[in-house]
C-alpha cells in the first residue's frame, strides 16, 4: 500500500543520494587540482580532464536535487491528501520521463567507461601516450560512479513511481 511515508522515504532517499552526487563531484574537483598543481604528469592531467568535467557535472546535479527534493516531497505530501488527481496528472508524468532519462543515462554511462576503458588499455605501457591513458582511466572511474549511483536511484525511482500508480488507480 502507497503510503505519504512511501513519498517521504523517496525523497529522503533522493536527497541524500543528491548529497552523494555532490561529494563526488567536490571529491573529482579536488582530486583534478591536485592532479594539475601538484603531480602535474602526463597520465595526471589525462585523468584530470574527466574529473574536472564531470565532477563539475555531478557538483551541480547533486546541487539541484538536493536544493529542489524538500519542495517535492511537500507538494507530493500534500497531493497525497488533498489533490490527489495532482499526483496523478503531475507526478507520474515527472517520474515516467525521470525513468527514461535513467536509461539514456546508463547507455551514456556505460559507453563512456567502455571507450575509457580501451583508452587505459590501448595506450598502455606507451609512455608518449600516457596522458590518453589517464584519461580513459578517469573516464570509466567517473563514468562507473555515476552509474553506480544512477542504478540505485532507478530502483527506488521504480518504486516509488509503481506505488504512485497503485495509488491512483
Amino acid at each position: 500500500m502507497f503510503t505519504k511515508a512511501a513519498i517521504e522515504k523517496y525523497f529522503t532517499g533522493e536527497k541524500q543520494e543528491s548529497l552523494l552526487f555532490l561529494g563526488i563531484g567536490i571529491a573529482a574537483i579536488a582530486t583534478t587540482l591536485i592532479f594539475l598543481l601538484i603531480i602535474k604528469t602526463s597520465f595526471f592531467n589525462g585523468m584530470a580532464l574527466p574529473l574536472l568535467v564531470l565532477g563539475i557535472m555531478l557538483a551541480i546535479v547533486g546541487y539541484t536535487i538536493y536544493k529542489r527534493s524538500d519542495a517535492d516531497r511537500k507538494r507530493n505530501v500534500y497531493a497525497y491528501d488533498m489533490n490527489p488527481s495532482q499526483l496523478k496528472e503531475k507526478e507520474i508524468p515527472r517520474m515516467e520521463v525521470v525513468m527514461k532519462n535513467f536509461v539514456a543515462y546508463r547507455y551514456i554511462e556505460i559507453t563512456l567507461a567502455a571507450i575509457g576503458l580501451f583508452l587505459f588499455f590501448y595506450f598502455n605501457n606507451k609512455p608518449a601516450h600516457s596522458f590518453w591513458q589517464g584519461l580513459g582511466l578517469g573516464l570509466s572511474i567517473m563514468a562507473l560512479l555515476a552509474l553506480g549511483a544512477d542504478y540505485f536511484a532507478e530502483q527506488r525511482g521504480r518504486i516509488y513511481l509503481d506505488g504512485l500508480k497503485s495509488f491512483v488507480k
